[in-house]
């Protein structure tokens, strides 16, 4: 009996630290320190710190480097506690311009890209999509109707 009461008490604490994620990828600051503005181009960026991992953060007059840090305490939703996110600048030319480093304190959620896909199959709703599952299916529209 002790030994159930102390496994419940046991994971109880254990539900409630805060587990933490990690995503994407930002250079060090050691790492940006060898790009040298005016004399690197986007294939020698490429080689000391890497390229984007995400088309929709490499432009033509910028690269973008996002990372985040979420924290997420028992039942709560996510929180997003730290954000850096690396601009590298190239003229039109394709050499550096500028690097910039922000961070969460900096400023605004920005979306970067934003995708939205249309659906093929039309809303049925709710009770017609129930009945499809059973034998006391109607009939769905023809193709040439969608």
């Amino acid at each position: 009996m002790r030994g159930a009461g102390l496994a419940v008490a046991m994971s109880g604490l254990v539900s409630c630290t805060t587990m933490y994620d990690d995503y994407g990828y930002v250079p060090t600051d050691m790492q940006l320190a060898e790009i040298e503005p005016g004399s690197d181009t986007r294939e020698s960026v490429e080689e000391k710190v890497g390229a984007p991992p995400l088309d929709d953060f490499r432009r033509d007059d910028v690269w973008y480097f996002v990372a985040s840090r979420n924290a997420t305490y028992a039942w709560r939703k996510p929180e997003t506690i730290e954000r850096q996110v690396v601009a590298i600048r190239f003229t039109e030319g394709g050499s550096v311009s500028n690097i910039e480093r922000y961070g969460l304190e900096n400023g605004e959620v920005v979306t970067l890209s934003r995708r939205v896909t249309e659906s093929a199959v039309p809303d049925l709703g709710f009770l017609r999509g129930l009945l499809n599952s059973t034998s006391l299916a109607p009939a769905l529209p023809s193709s040439e109707s969608l």
